[in-house]
């Protein structure tokens, strides 16, 4: 009896000094067969970033009569970026986008959690409303651009209901004034953007224990103590979430506000998108260009980490 035992035990022992090995070998094995997708996506990602960095060292550009391999012919010891932080129009540039990201993401969110709260409950013709709110999302932004270049001529139905509210004709030349336009600019973005954040939110909003709520409620608090004490704490990292998205994607504001002002009057709606979309097909200064685009990307990909950092600690304080 007591050999079998033995002999059952060595087994045992066998068989846990394998799983080890086992488990080795098939990491190892996946790790060869994923491989090849490995080096893809490295290439994808790793090969326009280093290029980049490559062509913003140098004056090349299409009209150079060179390959961008030989861009290192056109070495300028970094003076695309000691022109950058001298480039009064970049920072103008700049100044507009963080206007417009400053207005627009806050009016966004703050809609956007109205309309979740208001979503979050019953009530009869929830289906169709939550359809046709959802609707704005779903146009494509340079079609969203050509709507409101219509709605705010000076003979279109802006102007047309403000007729009719006063009482006498009202011709304002929304996208000839440059403060205007950039208004117009911005209603556009929080009309069509607004349902994303909204659904965003309201993911994060029915996601909220109910048992929670209901005890809350049964020890009187009212809806704004409960809203502040048990709702939003719950939410704030999908609340980041929806803010650093909107964020990054409001920076590269392009399609709709082209199409509606190109920019202007002048440069009065010129964002950093335009100015590196009119530098690259009109200057046709790659190299700066680059240079301003690896900027931004440093600057956005701080703003993710910090954002993320921000979503960990939040996750550990909920936990």
């Amino acid at each position: 009896m007591s050999a079998v035992t033995a002999t059952i035990s060595e087994g045992e022992m066998d068989a846990a000094r394998a799983k080890p090995a086992l488990r080795n070998e098939g990491a190892r094995l996946g790790f060869r067969l994923t491989l090849p997708a490995q080096i893809l996506v490295l290439f994808i990602s790793a090969f326009p970033l280093l290029m980049q960095l490559y062509i913003s060292v140098t004056d090349w550009s299409p009209l150079s009569g060179t390959g961008w391999w030989n861009a290192w012919s056109m070495w300028n010891s970094f003076a695309n970026y000691t022109d950058l932080a001298a480039d009064t129009r970049f920072w103008s540039a700049l100044k507009r986008t963080a206007i417009v990201m400053v207005v627009c993401v806050p009016a966004e969110f703050l809609l956007g959690l109205a309309l979740a709260t208001l979503f979050a409950d019953e009530f009869p013709g929830k289906r169709i409303f939550y359809s046709i709110l959802l609707m704005p999302m779903m146009v494509v932004p340079a079609v969203a651009g050509y709507m409101f270049f219509m709605l705010f001529q000076s003979g279109g139905p802006v102007n047309d209901i403000l007729s009719s509210l006063t009482g006498h004709p009202v011709t304002i030349a929304w996208l000839s004034d440059p403060t205007l336009a950039l208004i117009a600019v911005m209603v556009a973005d929080i009309w069509q953007w607004t349902p994303l954040m909204f659904l965003i939110l309201l993911a994060g909003l029915v996601g909220v224990p109910e048992d929670q709520i209901k005890a809350a409620t049964l020890l009187g608090a009212n809806p704004w103590q409960r809203f502040a004490t048990i709702v939003l704490p719950k939410m704030k990292t999908i609340i980041i979430i929806a803010l650093a998205i909107r964020v990054i994607e409001n920076f590269k504001i392009f399609d709709t506000l082209y199409i509606m002002t190109g920019g202007g009057p002048g440069v009065a709606t010129e964002t950093i998108s335009v100015y590196i979309y009119k530098l690259t097909t009109q200057d046709l200064i790659w190299g700066y260009v680059a240079a301003i685009a690896l900027a931004i990307l440093i600057v956005l990909s701080i703003a993710a980490v910090f954002a993320m950092k921000r979503m960990a600690r939040t996750r550990e304080l909920v936990a």
